[in-house]
């Protein structure tokens, strides 16, 4: 994350000293001493704290905070080149890099801001079922600042029941299927079976606060924060890579917009020959289970006839894919052209309005159908941790192997080593592989 908010930073401020030379040559830094500049201004936001985590000073210390090391940067530059550097080109140098700088974090902190409001309530789950427990989940219920939604309870001495989801043995189960985000151990003298609930927890990647064992009082100082009346520690909180999310969100947005402006002469040429090839809409959706288990509607060029879900059944028998996925080679609903989109993936380009939509990203693990989802096992889930992709590992380097585990493994190790490098080989990647097409 840190290498990412350097990074972005270091672009800025070439861009931000590039673009003022546009206007007028006094006003320019001269080029050798461009990367000097920027490395000085992220070296000095170090010492400001700026690359901690949650180090951007939001919202009142910002300008100040990145006006220090600019303004120390810009000096230094000065002093070494004297006799390069016009007057003028020390405050236009200055201002134009703070100016970048304070918009690229309020950019960032609004989109995320945005962000959070439009993702779904945090999903928790309380590991107890007592008295305490009880008055947690009231609390979370009741509190209209947090976006909270209690699944229910996991205890194993009360019986089971719509609120009383299961047993601590069944956590694994639980935090998978229910998509869980957070847990609540709300087990008050009872030890052992905590530390086991936390270790699960823990090992799919979930938050983690306690109800911790206090002596009777306000405690008004306790570094403990508290839910409704019942005092919480966090254990354990995902890291959540927030400048890293922005720049995927920032690379599909502009991707996609950018795809759909390049590719529309291809998209009109292709609607115009599924029209002409056979009868029924261009463009055709079907739900797709999406980040979380949400379904969303996907949109691809119709590339078979109008009535192949209702023979999909009767075709179960001829699948050449292993496990819930459905794939036959010789499809008979396909239609003529529909054989040549997906040869040249040029099916799925509707699917780019659903990146902007923030339905799907360029680079992620392919959506399934909500009948494929429903045969998942219970380590298949960990795959809609993240928005579905148009591409991703899959497609570059397994596209025709029928084995179902083999998909599933590649995203997998997608999303435990999912980085923004990643993403551009992957797109790189994928445009050679659709000039040298093994079917889609």
């Amino acid at each position: 994350m840190v290498f990412e908010l350097v990074a972005v930073d270091l672009i800025v401020l070439v861009s931000a000293c590039g673009a003022s030379s546009l206007f007028s040559p006094a006003w320019e830094l001269p080029w050798p001493f461009l990367p000097i500049f920027a490395v000085l201004v992220t070296l000095f936001g170090f010492s400001e704290g700026l690359y901690k985590p949650g180090g951007d000073p939001y919202p009142a210390g910002i300008v100040p905070a990145l006006a220090r090391p600019t303004l120390f940067a810009v000096g230094l530059v000065l002093i070494a080149a004297w006799d390069e550097i016009r007057p003028p080109a020390a405050f236009t140098i200055f201002a134009s890099s703070l100016t970048g700088l304070v918009l690229w974090r309020r950019l960032k902190q609004i989109a995320w801001k945005r962000r959070r409001r439009e993702t779904e309530a945090r999903k928790t789950l309380i590991i107890g079922g007592g008295p305490i427990a009880r008055s947690i989940a009231q609390a979370l219920r009741n509190d209209p600042l947090h976006r909270a939604t209690v699944c229910g309870f996991v205890d194993d001495d009360l019986p089971l029941s719509p609120t009383v989801l299961g047993r601590i043995a069944d956590l694994d189960w639980l935090a998978r299927a229910e998509f869980i985000d957070e847990v609540i151990l709300a087990l008050p003298g009872q030890p052992a079976e905590a530390r086991e609930a936390a270790e699960v927890a823990f090992r799919n990647h979930l938050d983690i606060r306690a109800v911790p064992e206090l002596p009777p009082g306000p405690w008004p100082d306790a570094g403990v924060d508290h839910i409704g009346e019942v005092p919480v520690v966090t254990l354990h909180r995902e890291p959540l890579p927030g400048a890293a999310l922005f720049l995927k969100r920032l690379l599909d947005v502009t991707g996609a917009a950018f795809g759909l402006v390049l590719a529309s002469p291809i998209m009109a040429i292709v609607a115009l020959l599924i029209r002409l090839d056979s009868p029924g809409s261009v463009v055709y959706s079907a739900e797709r289970t999406g980040a979380k288990g949400h379904p969303f509607r996907c949109y691809k060029f119709r590339s078979m006839v109008t009535n192949a879900e209702h023979l999909k059944e009767d075709l179960r028998t001829r699948n050449q894919r292993q496990g819930p996925i459905f794939k036959i080679d010789d499809d008979p609903r396909i239609t003529p052209i529909g054989r040549i989109l997906r040869r040249y993936s040029l099916d799925e380009l509707p699917q780019l309005w659903n990146v902007l939509r923030g339905e799907m990203s360029l680079v992620g693990p392919r959506p399934h159908p909500v009948d494929e989802v429903n045969h998942y096992e219970l380590q298949h889930f960990r795959r809609l941790d993240v928005k579905p992709g148009i591409t991703g590992l899959w497609q570059i380097t397994a596209r025709g192997c029928p084995s179902f585990e083999l998909n599933m493994h590649l995203d997998l190790t997608y999303i435990e080593n999912w980085s923004l490098l990643l993403d551009l080989r992957i797109l790189a990647s994928t445009v050679r592989v659709l000039f040298a097409p093994e079917g889609a």
